[in-house]
């Protein structure tokens, strides 16, 4: 079972070497161990430092896209490369690069297929209690998204099976930490968290300047995502709110109406008008949504399986097929007519639509069956000469007027007519 560890990095130069170098040499269950270091458009010498430092695979980005453009470009390329599990890990040193065996161990016993760290931000000591506080709070917002329970889902450091990491597509550049979680829950995926150490913080976080940020982009993108997995659910949740406004204001309206207050409460009218219109849109936009998720889930299927087929599995695969292919066409005929008998029973389809083409194909001819002329009452016969093959009586019709159109076989008319 081989093992990559990708590293996104962009800008550290002072850091790459001390995460590379912690690195476990080997785990059990894993055969090989490889290192891939993402570079994300590095200004720095990022790169010299990952090579010094023993990097095994290093992917170089033109222009910097991003922590979840580099995560994805890094998920491919860990793919191509053969790997059977992908863990993910930062650049900054934060997670103790002796906890890989930890998050591995689920997926080589199988009991897990995508298998997220927690840093226990409860009792983590390099965390503030406001950041404590939103984490929680987010933890449960995505867990409530994706019917999973995850304790931390923004920790970066987890790691993936082949199979899980084909299914991943990520859409938002802001983050790769949510929308995965998210993800993994709609597609029934294993998800399973396990306790990792983590070291103390050696720079600021880069991807939010201020918590006021953090907090607009997260909740935009639990939205974005769910609303992209539940679309029907979303959007006849926001119908029902607005189909509930105009029929309470309208309510309102019809009340003051029959108690004699005719000549007011246009507003509530009006407004009970406008919810009501909006919210049947929304209902119908919520029937379109559903239909484009299908859409959408159809070509995520044809992309898993294009993956599939690019894997470097089947490209081994594939020459050991044609080379099959050769060898039984180079076998003379007997000999491949001998291999197929020994590997068992062969079907073969005959179709009985032409005696002729049947009698090709078994070497068999049916003898010809005696023809025996019938004979009406009254007709008088004589036999045909002696000869070989069968004898044949002629039939002589005696007289007229006895060919009726009800007999079977008739179809001319009465001769006495």
């Amino acid at each position: 079972m081989k093992l990559i560890i990708q590293i996104p990095a962009f800008n550290e130069e002072s850091t790459i070497a001390l995460a590379l170098r912690d690195l476990p040499k080997k785990i059990d269950g894993i055969t090989s161990i490889e290192t891939l270091v993402i570079d994300d458009g590095s200004t720095d010498k990022t790169v010299e430092a990952a090579r010094k430092a023993g990097a095994t695979h290093i992917l170089q980005l033109k222009s910097h896209r991003g922590l979840a453009a580099a995560f994805v470009a890094g998920i491919d390329a860990a793919l191509r490369l053969g790997a059977d599990v992908i863990v993910n890990t930062d650049a900054d040193n934060q997670y103790v690069a002796a906890d890989v065996a930890r998050i591995v161990m689920p997926i080589v016993k199988g009991t897990a297929e995508v298998v997220i760290g927690d840093r226990d931000v409860t009792s983590s000591p390099h965390m503030s209690p406001l950041k404590k506080f939103l984490q929680r709070l987010g933890s449960w917002t995505v867990g409530r998204a994706s019917g999973l329970r995850v304790a931390d889902v923004t920790s970066g450091f987890r790691a993936f099976s082949r199979d899980a990491a084909m299914q991943i597509n990520v859409f938002n550049p802001f983050t790769y930490t949510l929308e995965t979680v998210i993800q993994a829950g709609n597609r029934n995926l294993g998800v399973q968290s396990v306790v990792v150490r983590t070291n103390a913080p050696t720079r600021p976080s880069r991807l939010y300047q201020g918590v006021g940020t953090y907090l607009r982009k997260s909740v935009a993108t639990i939205f974005r995502i769910y609303t992209l997995y539940r679309p029907l659910k979303t959007f006849f949740a926001i119908g029902a709110v607005l189909m509930f406004l105009g029929v309470a204001l309208g309510g309102r309206f019809l009340w003051f109406y029959f108690g004699g207050d005719r000549g007011g409460h246009i507003q509530s009218l009006i407004l009970a008008a406008v919810f009501l219109i909006t919210g049947f849109h929304t209902w119908l936009i919520a029937l379109l949504a559903d239909l484009i998720a299908v859409n959408r889930k159809l070509s995520e299927d044809v992309l898993i399986r294009i993956k599939r087929l690019e894997s470097p599995e089947r490209a081994r695969q594939q020459p050991r097929e044609r080379d099959r292919a050769r060898v039984q066409q180079q076998q003379p005929e007997a000999k491949r007519d001998r291999s197929i008998r020994e590997s068992g029973p062969q079907t073969q389809w005959v179709w009985l639509l032409d005696e002729a083409k049947l009698e090709e194909r078994t070497g068999e001819k049916k003898p010809p069956a005696p023809v025996v002329d019938e004979v009406d009452e009254g007709d008088e016969t004589e036999p045909l000469p002696s000869g070989p093959g069968p004898r044949r009586r002629r039939r002589r019709r005696g007289g007229g007027g006895r060919q009726h159109t009800e007999l079977p076989g008739n179809r001319g008319k009465h001769l006495g007519e």
